[in-house]
Order: C-alpha cells, then structure tokens, then sequence
C-alpha cells in the first residue's frame, strides 16, 4: 500500500467462500482510505502507456487550460479502481480471484493533480461460473470535495475454488 494511503480495512467486507459472496449480492462497500493523486504517479503512468498529452504531463501548459492544472489520465483512474476492490471486500476460502472483465466504464468528472481519490462500491451480482463464481462489482473513485466522481465501473471479477 503506498505510503500516502491511510489503511482503512475496517471498512472492507470479508466473506466466507462462494455462499459468501452470494448473500453479498446489494452490499455496498467502503469507503477506502483516501490515496494522493500527484504528478510524479501521472507522470509514472504516462511512461508507461506513452500517454504524454500536454494536459497530464505539461503543468505550465495545463496552467491555462479549463482545469487549472494538469489531471490524471482517465485510465489511470479506472486502473486504481483494481487497487481499491481488495480493501473493499475480502473473498476467503478461494485459491484466486481474477479480474475479467469491466462494463460500463464512464470518467465523470476530472481528477486534478494533487487530489485525492478512495472507492467505494457495491456488489452488484453473483452468478456461477464453472469452478467458481462471477461477480459485477460496481467501483466509483471519489474525487474528494468534488460533486462527481473520477470513475465509475462495473468491474468483472472471478472467485475460483
């Protein structure tokens, strides 16, 4: 967990195996500890992917910009959501959780430099899949003191015995 991440697992829901997170089905869940967004992570996630665009990596130029500031790259949000579902829910008694798949991806509002982001969710449905189950778990990154999200996603995640 990053240094700037206050640990916040009070919140995160444990379940016990597959029944588990079947009768979890309409839980919501968190908040997660609030996680610092600054430049040195846009720019982390910039050189990874080859995104450069002026508007998360030129902070003189994002200075004129509508936003004040350079924003973190809307997939940079979304990524962090993967990083917010184990603090939010704990399936025990599996051998892997795995992620499949996302629904519904939607960026909200922007997530500018030097703001501070945590999830919450909701588990959204349960289905069984062969040697396991398949969950849709509703993920939103909150931007703090901002009226709209950073991300909302339905996330697709297996749980295999």
């Amino acid at each position: 967990m990053p240094a700037e991440a206050e640990t916040a697992q009070e919140d995160r829901l444990v379940v016990r195996g597959l029944a588990g997170l079947r009768a979890a089905v309409g839980t919501m869940l968190g908040p997660t500890a609030w996680l610092s967004i600054d430049q040195q992570r846009i720019d982390a996630f910039a050189d990874v992917t080859g995104d450069h665009q002026w508007i998360h990596v030129d902070p003189g130029r994002a200075r004129e910009s509508p936003f004040g500031s350079t924003i973190a790259h809307g997939y940079l949000t979304l990524s962090l959501c993967n990083y917010f579902l184990p603090q939010l829910l704990s399936v025990e008694g599996v051998s892997m959780g795995l992620n499949y798949g996302a629904n519904r991806v939607r960026f909200p509002a922007p997530v500018p430099t030097g703001a501070r982001i945590r999830g919450r969710g909701e588990i959204l449905t349960c289905e069984d899949i062969p040697g396991g189950v398949q969950a849709t778990i509703r993920i939103v990154a909150e931007v703090e003191g901002g009226t709209k999200p950073g991300c909302v996603v339905e996330t697709l995640n297996r749980w295999l015995v």
